[in-house]
């Protein structure tokens, strides 16, 4: 009987394989493919993060969570394992908390993002665990009003960017972005590029409940998650169908 090549290899965690990868990284980052997408643009006046939401007709849609508050300057949207997402953002907030107690100030966004991925990075290394099979795209401004989007990866790697997007149709998503990405939108142009974006290779019409938007405005320094009333109010100011 044939086995797979990666057989002995994708059994824990802490063995290589003979290309020098870790298996369980890999599996990771499909569960995180395999999710409904994530997006955020970063423009001149704030960041723009979006998320779609896979909801069944006998869900409530308000009971998922995609975008999230970790302080009052910094957001999140996950895309993946929602267990996994709402350890790693617990994680976050201490991470927020524990700095302005310590210090009596606001963490950076670059700060907070490395100290996450430094405990993530954890799991990729000791036996009995399983990496995080979620991906974050975090966004913020920090005290000297620079803006700042990184993503999370499996590995425990981040990386920095203007426009991103992951999860399913991520591909086609960021091809989209790269042609019609503009530094120099304003926050409502941003959200209905987020929205077109949302809509690609997509085989149902969005419906209203499964989408989330938060906007980091870099003027205010606030990082503000929109109601599903807001949001609805929203999608027909900017005549978004």
């Amino acid at each position: 009987m044939m086995f797979p090549t990666q057989t002995g290899y994708d059994r824990a965690i802490t063995v290589f394989s003979p290309e020098g990868k870790l298996y369980q990284v890999d599996y990771a980052e499909k569960a995180v493919n395999r999710a409904p997408p994530a997006i955020g643009i970063k423009v001149k006046d704030g960041i723009v993060l979006l998320a779609e939401k896979k909801v069944t007709r006998l869900m409530e849609p308000d009971s998922i969570e995609k975008i999230f508050v970790i302080d009052e300057h910094i957001g999140a949207v996950m895309c993946g394992l929602y267990g996994d997402a709402r350890v790693l953002i617990s994680r976050a907030r201490e991470e927020a908390q524990a700095n302005r107690l310590s210090f009596g100030e606001s963490i950076s966004t670059l700060l907070l993002t490395k100290r996450l991925c430094d405990y993530i990075q954890l799991f990729t290394q000791n036996a009995g665990v399983r990496p995080f099979g979620v991906i974050l795209i975090i966004g913020g401004v920090d005290e000297d009003s620079s803006l700042n989007l990184y993503i999370t990866h499996p590995s425990g790697a981040f990386y920095g960017y203007k426009a991103v997007a992951v999860g399913e149709r991520s591909d086609s998503i960021k091809e989209f972005l790269e042609e019609k990405y503009n530094p120099n939108l304003s926050i409502d142009e941003t959200i209905s590029l987020g929205i077109k974006c949302l809509k690609i290779e997509k085989k149902e019409k969005l419906k209203l409940g499964t989408i989330e938007i938060g906007v980091i405005y870099r003027k205010e320094k606030k990082f503000k998650k929109f109601t599903p009333e807001e949001v609805s109010g929203l999608l027909k100011k900017l005549k978004v169908e």
